[in-house]
């Protein structure tokens, strides 16, 4: 593999409510999670941790300034790459194996990601030249082999359980579809959602259609005033009314 090294990995776009959105640029699209760091007065909380290619506790660490809740939108290897660095990691318990074994490739390549079949047919274009890494963080790194660090989960947590920041709470909310233990967090104060992959503005992916119909439905009464989605930019209501109305479409068009 020949590529030049990054400036810099990381790079952020503050949002509103003091939300920083931490993201890898010169990760392919498909593959570039979102980082979310939502400060408040006793701790703080990182939503989601990308692909643990580089340090994300030292890119962030100017942010970091209180205990630090690393919650799991849901166990998919580009949501929960760093995990392994904090000492609070939250998920939901259907997914709490799989962040405890974790083991599973950092797939750099589209040749080795087995769900390249799938996101291509649901409208994703995967990269020309066959590689997710656009640069190397540093040289000499070799990013075929690198494995997900395993990280024992410390919090699990199931739909309805709150996430208090002290002067900041949200509600754990599960969106099952994507992934068994998908799950969103809602501050309902502000109407902000951190929705993981169970929404965002881009081509979505089913684990179990039924479950992720049931998303949708429910997704589509919450009152949102911005959703900060696992991918992608964010967005309003408006705008995750026709995400979910396109969804239930298709499905009631092509039932199974």
């Amino acid at each position: 593999m020949t590529m030049t090294v990054a400036d810099s990995w990381f790079k952020r776009q503050q949002m509103d409510d003091g939300i920083t959105r931490i993201f890898e640029p010169r990760i392919h699209h498909f593959l570039r999670c979102n980082v979310w760091h939502v400060p408040g007065r006793e701790r703080h909380m990182i939503v989601d941790t990308s692909l643990g290619i580089v340090s994300l506790r030292d890119a962030a660490r100017d942010l970091l300034q209180k205990p630090v809740i690393a919650a799991a939108s849901h166990s998919h290897f580009d949501h929960m790459g760093g995990h392994h660095e904090f000492d609070e990691r939250l998920i939901h318990s259907a997914e709490a194996a799989a962040m405890a074994e974790a083991g599973r490739e950092m797939t750099p390549r589209v040749a080795a990601y087995g769900g390249a079949a799938q996101a291509v047919e649901a409208d994703y274009t995967m990269p020309e030249d066959g590689e997710f890494l656009s640069a190397l963080p540093f040289e000499g790194f070799d990013p075929v082999g690198r494995m997900i660090e395993p990280a024992e989960p410390t919090w699990l947590v199931e739909d309805g359980d709150i996430v208090d920041l002290g002067d900041r709470a949200f509600e754990v909310l599960h969106f099952p579809g994507h992934s068994p233990g998908s799950i969103g967090l809602w501050e309902a104060a502000t109407g902000t959602l951190f929705s993981g992959d169970a929404i965002y503005d881009g081509p979505l992916l089913e684990d179990v259609i039924d479950d992720y119909i049931a998303t949708m439905e429910r997704l589509r009464t919450l009152p949102v005033t911005v959703v900060h989605g696992g991918h992608e930019p964010s967005f309003g209501r408006e705008r995750m009314i026709e995400i979910c109305d396109s969804y239930l479409a298709k499905w009631n068009a092509n039932p199974l």
